[in-house]
């Protein structure tokens, strides 16, 4: 049973009895996390499109799906319903900065829940830690922001879980629904054990039933909005269609990003495979020190709220920060366990990134925070205690200001513009093959940084590209993942083929109506295609029509 006297004396009720008003105590956080968006983004917010590794959007995105694992299913049908109605540059502004307003939010009212006498400062201090934070920082450097819809909704999806009630959780469950299969696999990983841990009962078969009653609508909810990404990709898998290289799992386990190896990196919410996506400077021990730290105040203080008050959510986020933690490490550690998973069926392929999974550790690590800070409180000076509310920016200072210029803005060259109005013009079926044949691009209009091929987004017609990836490992080798779309690993095989065979026959036989690509030399290029007609000549588009 909480005491309430035990609880006052780490300073959860407030010392001097002022609190602040309604209208602040409910913005706070949000106003918080608008500002820490406005100064993480920077440069990203300026004319133009920010373009980097998965982060695409283009000008007048279509409405369709696309060859292979719906990874971006419904997440780019979305954009594409908001673009008629705003410019698409301004709309992918707009989620941008909401996933760092609703973050924040979200983190400052479930703080609010447990500290209802701690004042706004414990609040801040949550919603700045889970705004501003290794895990934010790297997967929107890597472009993940429909990953970061479920993850800037998780703390919203969490008090509705607990609360029960299948609407509210529908609507908390939005985000991470528009985001699509990561986002929703995140947050199920999260929802699922604090909607069965908040139920009360008996031992035995009467625990087991309040349990699987508590979790059976929450399950429900997660299903049915996970149908617009679960259907596609059920169905191939199912045929045994599709692949899952297991090769991912080594492509794609957590990389020491600090001082302190791995789990270090892990633990401090870091650890991305992906060293282009670490913040710069991430990796000075003094920094990685202070983040260590904050990471084990952090983990103490939700372990504290846990023996002192138990929210209803409390021993399911637990769990699946617990949970989260271990898929990661199972990358890092034993990756034999995931690579059995995937071999045995394709559906487990999103295993392999195992990092994702421990969102629900950072927001356990917010909660954490708003604890100690509301402790601090009680023992030193206000300003001091307010002044915690800035650590989360200045133990990842070169988060701000877009990465300092890693992320930034670009404008499409009309060529692209009226390659897509050709295309999206032509009523007649078929596919576009985009060459060359590799999935990122550098182009120099983009200043150079790594993107996903943008005609995987642009065209209203299904867009064959080449899916397989190759990951470079620390000691300079290569690690390669195989195409995941059937399609495109017989045309990858086409092209791969004699350098003199025609392509033609091959490529209409496969669904193929147009060829574009970028970089080529025109009379090598269409000696492979006897019979096609260039439909547009620019200085870095070459379309073609079979």
């Amino acid at each position: 049973m909480w005491r309430p006297f035990r609880f006052a004396r780490l300073g959860f009720a407030g010392r001097d009895g002022a609190a602040p008003g309604p209208v602040l105590a409910r913005t706070g956080p949000a106003l918080l996390g608008l500002a820490l968006g406005v100064l993480a983004l920077g440069p990203a917010l300026g004319p133009g499109f920010a373009l980097r590794y998965d982060m695409v959007f283009v000008p007048n995105p279509p409405l369709r799906l696309n060859d292979g694992f719906p990874r971006a299913v419904p997440s780019d049908q979305v954009v594409a319903l908001l673009s008629a109605l705003l410019p698409a540059e301004i709309v992918q502004k707009l989620i941008l900065l909401g996933l760092f307003v609703l973050a924040a939010s979200g983190a400052g009212a479930l703080a609010r829940d447990v500290l209802p006498g701690g004042g706004i400062v414990p609040r801040l201090a949550a919603a700045a830690f889970y705004a501003w934070n290794a895990y934010l920082a790297q997967r929107l450097l890597i472009g993940q922001w429909a990953l970061l819809l479920g993850y800037a909704g998780l703390p919203w999806a969490v008090r509705a879980a607990a609360r029960g009630g299948t609407v509210r959780l529908a609507a908390a469950l939005l985000p991470a629904a528009a985001g699509g299969f990561q986002a929703m696999l995140v947050s199920a990983l999260t929802v699922l054990p604090v909607a069965a841990l908040r139920g009360r009962g008996g031992g035995g078969g009467g625990r087991a039933r309040a349990v699987l009653s508590s979790v059976a609508p929450s399950l429900g909810v997660v299903a049915v909005l996970s149908l617009p990404w679960l259907v596609p990709a059920l169905v191939p898998v199912l045929r045994a269609d599709a692949a899952a290289d297991p090769a991912g799992v080594a492509a794609f386990a957590p990389r020491a990003d600090g001082p302190f190896g791995t789990l270090g990196s892990l633990l401090t919410l870091g650890g991305i495979w992906n060293s282009h996506a670490v913040v710069p400077g991430q990796d000075m021990p003094a920094l990685a020190a202070v983040r260590l730290a904050l990471t084990l105040v952090a983990v103490a203080g939700f372990v504290r709220l846990g023996f002192v008050r138990r929210p209803a959510w409390w021993p399911g986020l637990a769990a699946a920060a617990c949970a989260g933690v271990l898929i990661a490490c199972a990358g890092a550690f034993a990756p034999g366990v995931p690579r059995a998973l995937i071999g045995w069926w394709a559906g487990f392929g999103p295993l392999r990134d195992g990092q994702v999974y421990v969102a629900p550790f950072a927001l356990a690590q917010a909660v954490g925070v708003a604890v100690a800070v509301t402790a601090l409180r009680a023992a030193m000076p206000a300003p001091v205690a307010a002044a915690a509310v800035a650590v989360p920016v200045l133990v990842l200072p070169t988060f701000a200001l877009g990465a300092f210029g890693r992320l930034g803005t670009a404008e499409y060259p009309e060529e692209w513009r009226r390659v897509q109005a050709v295309v999206n013009g032509d009523p007649a079926p078929g596919a576009l093959l985009s060459l060359p044949w590799s999935a990122y691009r550098a182009f120099s209009w983009n200043g150079g940084r790594v993107v996903l091929d943008p005609a995987t987004k642009m065209f209203a017609r299904p867009v064959v590209w080449n899916d397989a990836l190759v990951v470079g490992t620390g000691g300079g080798g290569q690690i390669r993942v195989a195409a995941e779309s059937p399609r495109a690993r017989r045309i990858g095989a086409l092209l791969a083929g004699p350098a003199a065979s025609p392509l033609t026959g091959p490529l209409t036989r496969e669904g193929v109506r147009y060829v574009l690509a970028g970089g080529v030399d025109e009379n090598t290029f269409l000696s492979r295609l006897p019979g096609a007609t260039p439909v547009y000549r620019g200085r870095e588009l070459l379309l073609v029509r079979l």
